[in-house]
């Protein structure tokens, strides 16, 4: 009886906090709706657009990067190998657009173990305006990107980021990288943006250019291996604070792999296990698995039907993030809960896998993440 009322009670908080981790971040998302074109008084703004080889949707997220409904924005593309493929679709974008400022840095600044940073370098040293948006290259820009970001900028902001919402994916586990990206992890962001705790998202950063290169400019970020996390601790440390965009931008993903899917939570998860392992360590009582594991203890103690238990717990783990989806106009399809599932099947794998080292690759970079200072390897795709 001990046990039941043990394992029952605790799996009744964990789902207790799953529905109030999806409050919280429905009380700062919007649905996506367009903010008004800007005036003439608007500040400059410079893109940074690290990019490494080409991806289904390269052509589209270029096309709007060249659209945004801002007067005065420049592009700067940074590609760290000038025999990249993607050099020569960057050169036709930037041909079809003469009259966004625009251009195409290439080299290899290793500053840090992080590729991405070193990609970013040259760009950061180059943009001429004091606002400056770090964006990765396959961010689907809508044509009020920059109002948004800059939407989010208070007086005790130190960043604004936005966190990536999967769309458009083409089969199952491209939607299961949905039920990964949307109501799980931007969720949790959300979630904790509501609670103070605020962290940053490599994915879209807008930076006040003065503020950071005061306190050691973008190679400042290469104190931790991921660059967002450096730059939590970084705005933290400083006593300000990162904000989200009220509706992030999308992220379209076409067609993923199980091993696709694998191999980048898992280098996440290490990601996050070097750089804030107490929340790290919490992880494991994310998603259905804990909270069903439980409650079938519990059950099967009490006597009651261990389908029924089952069916029950999935209802109040899933519905809730159904109607989070629905809510905010994100990705949902007949086969969305199986997804949910079968993320929630990998999450206590992926977990375990984030506590150990090993060799990663992060688009192409060998990388060995065991310890804060992870190394970056040479590789002939890298060298």
């Amino acid at each position: 009886m001990e046990l039941a009322l043990a394992t029952g009670s605790l799996s009744a908080a964990l789902i207790a906090s799953n529905l109030a981790s999806i409050l919280f971040a429905s009380s700062r998302l919007n649905r996506r709706t367009a903010i008004a074109p800007p005036t003439s008084k608007t500040l400059p703004v410079s893109i940074v657009v690290p990019a490494r080889g080409v991806e289904p949707f390269t052509h589209e997220t270029l096309e709007r990067a060249f659209s945004l409904d801002w007067p005065r924005y420049e592009l700067i593309f940074c590609v760290a190998h000038a025999d990249d493929p993607v050099v020569k679709l960057i050169r036709a974008a930037i041909a079809r657009f003469p009259a966004v400022p625009a251009r195409l840095l290439t080299g290899d600044d290793r500053v840090s173990a992080n590729p991405k940073l070193n990609n970013c370098v040259k760009g950061w040293e180059a943009a001429r305006h004091d606002w400056v948006v770090l964006a990765d290259s396959n961010v689907l820009m809508p044509k009020d990107y920059i109002q948004h970001l800059m939407a989010a900028w208070r007086q005790d902001t130190g960043l604004v980021c936005s966190t990536p919402i999967g769309s458009r994916p083409d089969g199952f586990w491209a939607e299961v990288e949905c039920a990964f990206l949307n109501t799980l992890q931007a969720r949790w962001q959300y979630a904790g943006e509501a609670l103070g705790l605020g962290f940053a998202q490599g994915k879209s950063m807008l930076w006040n250019k003065p503020m950071l290169d005061a306190n050691g400019g973008i190679r400042a970020l290469a104190a931790e291996i991921a660059e967002d996390a450096a730059a939590t601790k970084l705005v933290n440390g400083l006593g300000l604070h990162v904000n989200l965009v009220a509706a992030p931008f999308e992220q379209p993903l076409g067609q993923r792999t199980l091993g696709e899917i694998w191999s980048r939570q898992a280098r996440w998860a290490r990601l996050r296990r070097v750089t804030f392992p107490s929340f790290f360590g919490l992880e494991i009582l994310t998603g259905a698995a804990a909270p069903l594991v439980l409650a079938l203890i519990a059950a099967a103690n009490l006597g009651f039907s261990l389908p029924t238990t089952a069916l029950c717990v999935l209802a109040l783990a899933y519905g809730p993030e159904c109607a989070l989806a629905l809510a905010k106009g994100w990705y949902l399809s007949p086969r969305i809960v199986t997804a949910m599932i079968a993320r929630d099947l990998m999450l206590p794998a992926i977990w375990a896998r984030g506590w150990l080292g090993g060799a990663v690759d992060w688009r192409g970079n060998a990388m060995t993440i065991g310890t804060k200072a992870a190394e970056l390897e040479e590789t002939p795709s890298s060298a």
